[in-house]
């Protein structure tokens, strides 16, 4: 159940994933997932929008949110966690962000 500004929170979380999807093809991702608190249902007044990206790309991973935050500049707090197909694949089972998403989030094919 939501409380005080969850509600207006989670209209916030949903808009930002719809831009933010529809933008996706562009930038060249083959997937994406909606992760967090908005695909667990249990937006906070705090709540940040979660997205896992698939996605192709030699850049190191530590520095692949960069590129979504910088052409996106979201408009709510946002985390891109950025996987190849191959590193998707293999920590699908292991990873605890794609464990979780891969819970409660259909994929979305954008590629």
């Amino acid at each position: 159940m939501m409380f005080g500004f969850a509600p207006e929170r989670r209209r916030l979380l949903e808009e930002e994933f719809l831009r933010v999807a529809g933008a996706m093809t562009q930038l060249g991702a083959e997937r994406l997932y909606l992760a967090g608190d908005l695909a667990h249902e249990r937006v906070t007044r705090s709540s940040e929008l979660a997205v896992v990206i698939v996605l192709e790309t030699e850049v190191p991973a530590h520095r692949r949110s960069d590129f979504f935050v910088t052409h996106l500049r979201p408009r709510v707090g946002t985390r891109f966690h950025v996987y190849t197909p191959a590193e998707f694949e293999e920590r699908a089972g292991i990873d605890p962000v794609l464990r979780s998403t891969l819970e409660v989030s259909d994929p979305i094919d954008v590629g």
